[in-house]
């Protein structure tokens, strides 16, 4: 009998193979993202980088629900209806969202838009940050 694929296993065997399963439940961001945004973690904390470009701040939402950061953009009728030659900009809308780790503070959440960035800064939360021990 050759080997079972994991789509053949059923449900039970399912369970016990997640149970051993070595690798963590929350991985890093690897998945692909639809919209352009960077993150990176800095000597502070973690910084979001979201493209906006044509928005203002009113346009966009931003919401915190204890440990899930989501931001959102729903994308309104332009009002002229002008029949376009070319469209090359992507003015979709967007909805992000992810799950912070509790080694940053989400309640110091900073936003801020300028030239069409929306830049997150969340910092690390105290408890978290390294500590220097002094010997006595």
């Amino acid at each position: 009998m050759g080997t079972l694929r994991p789509f053949e296993l059923d449900p039970f065997d399912l369970l016990w193979k997640d149970l051993f399963e070595s690798a963590p439940h929350f991985s890093a961001i690897t998945q692909k993202i639809s919209h352009p945004v960077d993150i990176y973690e800095t000597e502070d904390g973690i910084s979001f980088e979201v493209a906006a470009v044509g928005l203002d701040k009113e346009d966009i939402e931003i919401l915190v629900d204890g440990d899930q950061l989501r931001i959102k953009y729903e994308k309104v009728k332009p009002v002229n209806q002008e029949t376009a030659i070319y469209r090359g900009i992507k003015r979709s809308g967007f909805d992000l969202s992810w799950k912070i780790s509790v080694k940053f503070d989400l309640s110091k959440l900073e936003a801020k838009l300028d030239k069409g960035l929306l830049v997150l800064d969340i910092p690390y939360a105290e408890s978290k940050k390294p500590k220097q021990i002094v010997i006595k």
